[in-house]
């Protein structure tokens, strides 16, 4: 099975508001940014499209560490919050509706898929690549913002120091990703 590592982090102004989600996949030396918004949404929403949409991209069952800043996607998968909430009917302990649920469910049977750990990290501190996966979320929100439609799609794959220009530097990487430029569910 082979290892992927992942960041991701979301973003919104105002909540809700005009969102964004950014992530990077590291496969090897390979490395994917890919990010996406919404005109109206909120910051958890966000938080979880980042995740979901990473998983999303790997084409076999990987061994995944993905990273995140956000407490409660973090914290509703490794204590088994989301899991409870959907045996109870996307009801929460206190018999609120769970928010999200449709986003949950589509993490939850990407969970099935691949052997994911989380690991929780401080947002906007000292790791680069939280740093850029909020970068990337902020700007999609202001794109979002900016166009009222959802943006979706956007992705590049990078070396250090260079773009991958050719199927011979990507073919190792392309064969966990699929290619992710323009179509996603919501374009």
């Amino acid at each position: 099975m082979k290892q992927v590592t992942i960041y991701t982090d979301g973003a919104c102004s105002g909540n809700p508001g005009p969102g964004g989600w950014g992530a990077i996949l590291q496969y090897g030396a390979a490395k994917k940014e890919i990010s996406g918004g919404e005109p109206q949404t909120t910051n958890n929403r966000m938080e979880l499209m980042g995740v979901i949409s990473a998983l999303e991209l790997l084409r076999e069952p990987c061994r995944v560490d993905l990273y995140s800043d956000s407490k409660y996607v973090v914290d509703g998968i490794t204590k088994g919050w989301a899991k409870g909430w959907k045996a109870r009917g996307w009801k929460k302990a206190d018999k609120s509706p769970a928010k999200n649920p449709e986003l949950w469910d589509r993490l939850l049977a990407l969970l099935d898929v691949h052997e994911v750990t989380f690991h929780w990290v401080k947002g906007h501190a000292d790791n680069p690549n939280n740093n850029r996966c909020d970068e990337l979320a902020v700007a999609e929100w202001k794109n979002t913002a900016r166009d009222g439609a959802p943006s979706c799609g956007r992705a590049q794959a990078v070396l250090p120091g260079r773009f991958f220009t050719g199927p011979k530097e990507t073919q190792e990487f392309s064969i966990i990703l699929r290619l992710f430029f323009v179509n996603l569910h919501c374009c």
